[in-house]
């Protein structure tokens, strides 16, 4: 697996790229904790790192890793885990997505030798249909309300769990798009509708996978987003970390139109190797 990610992305004219795993200021993002390292932290992405060097002109980058995240334990979740990101500039959401669906084709063929899989009794044909619904179709449909026209955060962090994720298809890859400007992260809005973000996940078989993004590059609505998202970090007892403002700096000296996307390696490997779990395909569980 690991060698034919490197394959793809090189005969695409990606370079691949290395960045600290040890940092003064991780990303803030409201409901992922970093696992400290002394008076520094563990990575929970190489994100912000990789948007500096997009701003420095490289253009197509990627980075197979390890990163971390506190307290995440189970049959999804590990608290080390290896992610794959990759960027590239003048390019969108949808060009991202165009890479995703290349990169899986690629990699189920050459690992598995075949582009239909089974799952825990799951039939699964990867291509070449990818099902494509925006947050406000499948909130409406499976939970009965569209959190694109009014935004209830707890509402939704509770029913994209219980209710949409589990009635999303399972016998395609799916496509969750368009979410609502408030969980945006670090997408930009879409110029036509700003309450909706360039933003989507991809579900195959049931697992989240994937998580991409028309990255937003306006420094002061970056900076916005961040300071809401450590008061809210600060009112739910979360430790609150500082502020990167080099990667901040960046996007204020310009950082071009680019999309980008973060795949979790350990889950693919998972959904290949028809596993149950992480524990199944993690040969070291420190």
């Amino acid at each position: 697996m690991l060698r034919g990610i490197r394959t793809f992305f090189h005969d695409h004219s990606f370079l691949e790229v290395e960045t600290p795993v040890r940092l003064p200021a991780p990303a803030l993002e409201e409901h992922i904790d970093a696992e400290p390292s002394g008076d520094h932290f563990l990575r929970t992405s190489p994100e912000l790192h990789m948007k500096r060097l997009l701003t420095a002109g490289y253009d197509r980058i990627f980075q197979l890793g390890p990163c971390f995240r506190r307290g995440e334990q189970g049959r999804l979740h590990h608290p080390e885990y290896t992610m794959l990101e990759w960027y590239r500039a003048d390019a969108n959401y949808l060009d991202i997505l165009g890479d995703t669906k290349r990169l899986i084709a690629f990699l189920a063929d050459e690992v598995l030798g075949t582009t239909r899989i089974m799952h825990q009794g799951l039939a699964i044909e990867l291509m070449p249909i990818w099902e494509w619904t925006t947050v406000a179709e499948a909130f409406t449909l499976h939970a009965g309300w569209d959190p694109t026209a009014g935004f209830d955060a707890d509402r939704f962090d509770l029913d994209v769990v219980e209710k949409v994720e589990p009635g999303l298809p399972k016998h395609v890859p799916v496509i969750l798009s368009d979410y609502p400007a408030e969980a945006a992260a670090l997408a930009r809005r879409k110029p036509d509708n700003p309450r909706v973000a360039e933003r989507w996940e991809l579900f195959i078989g049931g697992l989240e996978l994937a998580n991409a993004y028309s990255e937003l590059t306006d420094a002061e609505e970056q900076r916005r987003r961040f300071e809401e998202c450590a008061r809210r970090r600060k009112t739910a007892g979360r430790p609150v970390y500082p502020m990167d403002e080099e990667f901040l700096a960046a996007l204020q000296a310009g950082m071009p139109p680019c999309g980008g996307i973060a795949l979790g390696v350990d889950r693919l490997v998972m959904l290949f190797a028809d596993a149950a779990s992480l524990e199944d395909v993690t040969a070291f569980l420190e």
